[in-house]
Parts: C-alpha cells; sequence; structure tokens
C-alpha cells in the first residue's frame, strides 16, 4: 500500500483550507455581485495595504462600475473579469472580437478615477469549468508560497490567475516584484507571469512601512505611569 507523504498532506490541506475560506467570505452578501460577475481568481491580504484609504474606496466603486459595464457589452457572448488596483484596472478573460476587446477597454478607461487600463482580453471562447477550477487552485497555491517567503510583504501583493496565466499586482519595489514573479513562476500549474505592478522607491518603503509599523502600547502605557510618579 502507498503511503502519502505527510508534507504532500499537509500541503493538500492547506490549499483546501485557502480556497474554503476564500469561497466562505464570498458567500457573504457583500461579495455577491462580484463573485457572480467575475471569472477569474484573485487573492489578496488586505490587512495591512500600501494603498491610501482613499484609493482603496475608489478601486472599489471602479470594480462595480467596470463590471457593470463589462457585463452590459459583452453579455452572455464572453466573460470579462475586472480587477482594479490602486486605480490601476486589469482586463481578463474571454471576447469574441479585437474590436469587442478594444471597445471594452476603451469603455472602463471612462470610469472616473480610473487612470490606466491592462487590457488582456482573449479573442476566445470563454474558458470551461474545469480551467476556472485550476485557476482557483493555482491561486491558492500562489499566495501560499508568498506567505511562506520571509522576504515577501505578501499583504502588498494581489494575485489574478486566467487560463494558468499570473498576473501579479501591487505596489511593490522592483526587487520585490521580481522575487514575487520568481516564486509565482516556480509554482506547478503557472504557464506564465505577467508583472501588473505599481512601483516605489525604497525611501517610499521606507515612509509605508514607518507609517504601519505597530506601537507598543503595553510600553507606552508603562512609561506614562513611570513619569507620572516620578514627579
Amino acid at each position: 500500500m502507498n503511503k502519502e507523504n505527510p508534507a504532500g498532506k499537509a500541503w493538500k490541506y492547506r490549499i483546501a483550507t485557502i480556497v474554503l475560506g476564500g469561497a466562505m467570505l464570498c458567500s457573504l452578501p457583500a461579495c455577491v455581485p462580484v463573485m457572480m460577475a467575475s471569472g477569474a481568481v484573485s487573492g489578496s491580504m488586505a490587512a495591512t495595504d500600501r494603498r491610501t484609504l482613499g484609493a482603496q474606496t475608489e478601486d472599489k466603486v471602479i470594480l462595480l462600475k467596470g463590471e457593470n459595464t463589462a457585463s452590459n457589452m459583452v453579455g452572455d457572448k464572453g466573460h470579462v473579469n475586472v480587477t482594479s488596483f490602486n486605480r490601476k484596472v486589469l482586463l481578463t478573460g474571454e471576447v469574441q472580437s479585437e474590436a469587442m476587446k478594444q471597445a471594452v477597454g476603451n469603455a472602463i478607461a471612462q470610469i472616473e478615477n480610473v487612470e490606466s487600463v491592462v487590457n488582456e482580453l482573449a479573442i476566445a471562447a470563454p474558458a470551461s469549468f474545469t480551467s476556472r477550477s485550476n485557476d482557483t487552485l493555482i491561486t491558492g497555491k500562489v499566495a501560499a508560497s508568498f506567505i511562506d517567503d520571509k522576504q515577501l510583504f505578501s499583504q502588498s501583493l494581489k494575485t489574478v490567475t486566467e487560463r494558468g496565466t499570473v498576473y501579479l499586482m501591487g505596489r511593490v519595489t522592483e526587487q520585490e516584484g521580481d522575487r514575487a514573479a520568481r516564486v509565482a513562476s516556480g509554482v506547478s500549474g503557472v504557464q506564465r507571469v505577467v508583472k501588473v505592478f505599481d512601483y516605489i522607491s525604497d525611501q517610499e518603503l521606507q515612509r509605508l512601512s514607518t507609517l504601519s509599523a505597530p506601537r507598543n502600547t503595553d510600553q507606552n502605557a508603562t512609561e506614562a505611569v513611570d513619569e507620572r510618579y516620578a514627579q
């Protein structure tokens, strides 16, 4: 009898947990429109975000408007996935013609606060259920790999997978972006990695790190008490 490698079992359990967790989150009412309208699989950890609060809010509005616009234009003749990060919009999925691809891209570019559009729509029939399920698995594995890599700040990365191609978004330094691409390309099932990053300087990274650094409240409280009794 063949025994499964314990490490392999742990990896499968980990991926299943990530995928199931994403599905549970998207079962919430606020996530229903996004889940129904989008065929691509994306993963991000937003606990700490290098975008401003204003950019995060505008990305949500852009997403809703973009999905509505694309759905009205394409209907059931294709599927368009809209991802907005820091006001940059990534379009993935399939449409019937080059003319439709350009029309959708131009329409999305007219949405308020959209700064740029990366149009990766393919001229093809809509992806199968099997293909989309495989994309879900790949996204989970890439996300897990980012978490495991101690030199990557996984919360700053967003992953979108379409037909085996992994698109990476986020506000990162060039060094971070290159490392993330190398890590993603090493994940099984990934056919291609496309970087759609917003690059920041090392100085900007230092500034953001300083702003997001947690304060030691216990130490601050102790210092305040010591100062009071010293008077």
